[in-house]
């Protein structure tokens, strides 16, 4: 096994059609593991290595992001292709949970889009350490200068130029690196895409010589070694390698590469930017919490010797059972040996370990420390951490957003059913933003998801993989509901039968809860404790807190969770006989019924911020489209031949958007939309819902 030093995790995130899949099949192909190089949307019909899953390889996106390890001079890279729509952003978080360092590849043409953002933030919530990858030079409007300026001003990282291109567009030859003040084209060799070293063009040589005293000030704001070899003027290309990687791995510096990953231009130079600027496992800090000592924090030492910390970051059902992806934190892992999942309290022995290269495997005898590597038939969910049965550590999750979107299917007969049932359930363990629930009130199967696209997807998948033919209803959009005013309550519970009755009175008052910060999930409940003089038995408070919660989870508008409430209890009573925990929670359910009311209840709905990206002389219709979807255009931009258009409208107005945008442009826009916030539905659509709410229940009762 190779050294630590020797070992690189990365992941390979960007906007959709950034180029991370092509990339990657470049990477493979650089490294000696594939032989021939196959494209995304390829007109050999063989698709790329790492879109494994039939459905990616027909839609030319990815899906479910895939693993594969390769070894570039001496150097094992662990490699991770992710998606890039925002319908898969878990599969980001995934990855970024468990990989030491990014590259963020972004077009030259359409620089940082939504995605990136999303990406970069992230990024930024798991600290990891990014290279960015200025992609598609050969493509007309390419400038990767403006791309550069756009991850300063829109990203707020310190992004500084490492190469500088040789032509661009169709006369894209190569790049000059700043670092070694050398050409570099990707001619030589055989198949004419071998690296030849050579100097650099006269008529690049001042705007080179320019470029490298930014690099140089760039660097050296980050580290006070190079800024004295500066003064001293001895710089040399080992120091400055040194100031970049540090500056890189503590998060002050964002190196920026650029080529054409679909004319292999630049790929060999950005691999040996992984090895020398992303960290290795030794050079990460993480962090566990011991479960037996009140969630104290524990650093994780990259160290094989010591007992095995693991997580499990990702599930699969193969051919061959459940296969679960791991990253090995602290120690390492054998066939064979015992291991403790701190979440379900079960011990387990390692069967099979292998490692996985896109769709195929490789066996491994043992996984040491920084690794990934895969389990077989071992029963977890997404986000367990495995350790040696002496430890209790766990190894904090991953942030899951909410899912926005939920669509209601219905089997065709009764084996589809049963097919129905073996997929929904193997999907909601893999997919945490996917989740399927039955309906009480209708008996329907609901399926929620981050967009449409997430949903088809999984329609699409359990009629091939599960042969489960289903009918797809209407989607349903997740609303809210929300109080605007304070309202007192002083409700009594009373209920007299044979023996010992129900007593139990509440009092006190809601009000809203403020609005979230910018960026800040919204609160849906909060409880204070005001009683005073035992009028309510401290026993039974908790009761009072479990009534509202259950009260909130559904309004009496329309029938959804009502979010953004503070419920403070300050008086009561209680009977020494007939009160009990039952008749608490009963009376606050009745007090919190009471008082919505009173309370001037409103609906809310989902807002997205939808970005739309079409050609120019569409910027009109784009713009008409998004005002009868009552959208509020928040900013446009005309960039090249494109304008962007930044929306925010509410989701249950862009159902088949999709459909509408490609007949307004002639299939040339598209766009890509994520939850913003809820906002207050208008009082005509209100009334809607309210009377369809009504009726539903009417129906239902019948």
């Amino acid at each position: 096994m190779a050294s630590l030093q020797n070992l690189r995790n990365i992941g390979i995130s960007a906007h959709i059609d950034s180029g991370k899949t092509t990339l990657s099949e470049r990477i493979l192909y650089y490294c000696n593991k594939i032989h021939e190089i196959h494209e995304v949307r390829g007109k050999d019909g063989v698709g790329a290595t790492m879109d494994s899953m039939e459905l990616e390889r027909e839609r030319g996106i990815t899906i479910a992001s895939a693993a594969t390890n390769v070894t570039w001079k001496g150097t094992e890279i662990n490699v991770i292709d992710t998606p890039g729509h925002v319908d898969f952003t878990i599969e980001v978080e995934r990855s970024l949970r468990v990989l030491d360092g990014a590259v963020l590849v972004l077009c030259s043409v359409g620089g940082v889009q939504s995605q990136s953002i999303t990406v970069d933030r992230q990024m930024k919530r798991y600290h990891v350490p990014r290279i960015a990858f200025i992609n598609k030079c050969d493509r007309t409007g390419a400038n990767p200068y403006r791309v550069k300026k756009q991850l300063v001003e829109k990203l707020g990282l310190n992004a500084v130029l490492m190469q500088i291109p040789i032509g661009l567009e169709d006369r894209l030859e190569g790049v000059v690196d700043l670092v070694t003040m050398k050409a570099l084209y990707f001619d030589a060799g055989p198949n004419a895409d071998q690296v030849r070293e050579a100097e650099i063009p006269a008529h690049l040589l001042e705007e080179a010589t320019a470029k490298r005293e930014e690099l140089l000030d760039g660097v050296s704001m980050c580290s006070d070694e190079l800024m004295e070899a500066m003064l001293e003027d001895n710089v040399t290309v080992e120091l400055l390698r040194k100031a970049i990687h540090d500056a890189t791995i503590r998060l002050e510096l964002c190196p920026v590469f650029m080529g054409s990953a679909y004319k292999n231009k630049g790929i060999q130079a950005l691999l040996d930017a992984v090895v020398s600027y992303l960290p290795n496992p030794t050079e990460v800090v993480n962090r566990a919490l011991d479960l037996d000592k009140n969630e104290e924090e524990v650093i994780l030492k990259s160290d094989d010797d010591l007992p095995p910390v693991i997580l499990a970051f990702k599930l699969e059902d193969g051919q061959y059972g459940q296969l679960t992806y791991i990253r090995v934190y602290q120690g390492k892992v054998k066939k064979g040996d015992e291991l403790y999942n701190t979440r379900s309290k079960k011990k387990f022995r390692v069967g099979r370990l292998i490692r996985m290269h896109a769709a195929a495997m490789e066996d491994l005898t043992e996984a040491g420390c920084g690794e990934i590597a895969a389990l077989f038939g071992i029963e977890c969910a997404s986000g367990d951490t495995f350790c040696d049965p002496k430890l209790n550590y766990s190894l904090s999750s991953m942030y899951v957003p909410n899912p926005v979107i939920s669509l209601a299917i219905k089997p065709v007969d009764k084996k589809a059913a049963d097919n129905m049932g073996k997929a929904l359930n193997r999907f909601t363990k893999e997919d945490p933003t996917f989740r399927s629930y039955v309906d009480p009130e209708s008996n329907q199967t609901i399926i929620q998801g981050m967009g449409e696209l997430h949903l088809e997807v999984y329609v699409e998948r359990m009629k091939r993989e599960y042969k489960a033919e289903v009918e797809v209803g209407q989607p349903e959009v997740a609303y809210r509901e929300a109080i605007t005013a304070r309202a007192d309550f002083n409700y009594t519970h009373k209920k007299q039968t044979g023996g010992s009755g129900q007593y139990a009175r509440v009092a006190g008052y809601f009000e809203p809860l403020p609005d979230p910060v910018e960026g800040e999930e919204y609160k849906d409940y909060e409880f204070v404790d005001e009683v005073k003089g035992g009028a309510i038995p401290t026993e039974y408070i908790p009761s009072c807190d479990k009534g509202f919660q259950l009260a909130v989870k559904k309004g009496s508008q329309v029938g959804f969770p009502v979010i953004g409430v503070r419920a403070v209890v300050n008086d009561g009573a209680w009977h020494p006989v007939d009160s009990s925990d039952q008749a608490f929670q009963t009376a606050a359910l009745g007090a919190f019924r009471e008082a919505f009311e009173k309370a001037k209840p409103v609906i809310l709905e989902p807002i997205m911020k939808v970005e739309v990206v079409a050609p120019n002389e569409f910027q009109g219709g784009v713009f008409a489209s998004i005002n009868q979807r009552r959208g509020l255009i928040v900013s446009s931009t005309e960039d090249n031949a494109m304008c962007t258009v930044l929306a925010d409208v509410p989701l249950s107005e862009m159902f088949g958007y999709s459909t509408v945008l490609r007949s307004l442009t002639q299939g040339k826009g598209e766009f890509t939309m994520e939850i913003g916030k809820y906002g207050r539905v208008p009082s005509g659509v209100s009334e809607q819902l309210k009377k369809d709410y009504q009726e539903k229940r009417k129906r239902d009762q019948k």
